[in-house]
């Protein structure tokens, strides 16, 4: 099923327990303007309401990037100063927010470049697969702009401090496989394969019981971010969700009778 979005620059649709959010702009790259992030909030808020989509998988539209950063060519149009930037941050923002607040798994399906806010928009997922001729970065030191706190922190907390600033200073390009053994990217799949082999990854994340798999990333995700008390209690919550489901009576039926269980998500 397709969804009838505001924008052509994004594609959405849902296939058997998937969500499929597409960055719909080849012809720059797929790089991220205003209306593509609007867009995003708006595809984000209709996935985490939708009771048949288990997981989502992102990617770039073309063989030649996932996302390739900001659209440039609307910088002199809606970021050419201060305040004109932070119009455009309270709608960028918003789509960052959906994406860093979804409570069902992200998946990143990455081909050639990710770079700058591609790169950010990346580390929101909770998995991401690469191709070997992937491409990963963020130049902003090649440009004269800043990056917001919360995406350099996710960087940091991800690739480590020290090799953080490696990346932010040089403003230099990593290989695919140079972005595995920092932590960027999980999985490299050759081109040919990539979608089938995320299509299937996702496929065994949709199987499985929705309540467990929300509980354990909001764990992760709390763990993360340095939780306080009232967001200990909230996993904690999350938890005891799983142990009165009726998935989890299913799923013990089925192991008595070693059978696959058919989880409702309730």
């Amino acid at each position: 099923m397709a969804l009838n979005l505001q924008t052509d620059r994004m594609i959405a649709r849902i296939d058997q327990g998937i969500g499929w959010m597409v960055f719909n702009n080849p012809k720059r790259h797929n790089a991220l303007s205003l209306e593509m992030w609007r867009g995003i909030a708006e595809i984000v808020e209709y996935f985490e309401s939708a009771r048949d989509v288990r997981v989502v998988v992102m990617r770039g539209a073309g063989e030649k990037a996932f996302v390739s950063g900001a659209d440039i060519t609307e910088f002199d149009k809606n970021r050419s100063s201060a305040v004109q930037e932070q119009d455009y941050g309270k709608v960028s923002a918003r789509g960052a927010r959906s994406l860093a607040s979804m409570t069902k798994p992200l998946i990143a399906l990455i081909t050639g470049y990710c770079i700058g806010g591609g790169l950010a928009t990346a580390l929101h997922a909770d998995i991401r697969f690469a191709t070997p001729d992937s491409t990963f970065g963020i130049p902003a030191a090649k440009l004269g702009l800043g990056y917001d706190y919360e995406g350099l922190a996710k960087l940091s907390r991800i690739v480590g401090p020290a090799r953080a600033r490696d990346i932010l200073f040089s403003a230099r390009f990593l290989s695919a496989e140079e972005a595995f053994q920092c932590g960027i990217v999980q999985f490299i799949s050759e081109r040919d394969s990539i979608e089938s082999d995320v299509t299937e990854y996702a496929e065994r994340i949709a199987n499985n019981a929705p309540l467990t798999v929300r509980a354990a990333k909001a764990a992760v995700n709390a763990f993360e971010s340095q939780p306080d008390d009232d967001t200990i209690q909230e996993v904690r919550s999350l938890v005891r969700d799983c142990f009165n489901s009726q998935d989890y009576k299913e799923g013990r039926k089925a192991f008595a009778e070693k059978r696959r269980p058919k989880f409702s998500g309730t």
